[in-house]
């Protein structure tokens, strides 16, 4: 098993987990009359331990894990703008908080059934996603919820 490998996949996780918070972040300063603020502001929170958690396996195993988000995950975010400014409301933002959290499972998904990757470093993946696991699920019945009521 490569340290080196591991230490990659971690920062890629890293990266991703960090464009989540900036998502949350974002989504709690935009919802309408700050309704879903308290689950955007907890999200992003619990996702700042994540980042945490495997930051300190990266460094562990002599990775230096990075700080910032991805470009990628900025243009994600002006879009979320733009359908909210477009009269999309809360329930764009949901719909972009879910497209987001899609993205981010199905990067963990693929470390966890990466079979170069080291039992140490599993676990902490594993650990790691039940958070994705919440937020992904959370977002989906919550973008349900809105869209039943109309």
């Amino acid at each position: 098993m490569s340290t080196n490998h591991d230490v990659s996949k971690l920062d890629d996780l890293i990266v991703t987990t960090i464009d989540s918070v900036r998502g949350y972040e974002h989504s709690a300063r935009h919802a309408d009359a700050g309704r879903f603020r308290a689950f955007f502001d907890d999200m992003a929170d619990e996702r700042r331990r994540v980042i945490d958690a495997l930051s300190t396996k990266s460094r562990e195993l002599g990775g230096t894990p990075a700080e910032y988000g991805s470009t990628a995950a900025t243009i994600h975010r002006r879009v979320e703008d733009l359908r909210r400014v477009l009269g999309g409301g809360d329930e764009a933002i949901l719909s972009e908080i879910e497209r987001g959290e899609d993205y981010l499972k199905e990067e963990f998904d693929r470390v966890l059934h990466d079979e170069r990757m080291s039992t140490g470093a599993l676990g902490v993946v594993r650990e790691c996603y039940a958070s994705v696991l919440k937020g992904h699920d959370t977002a989906k019945k919550l973008r349900d919820l809105l869209q039943a009521a109309g």
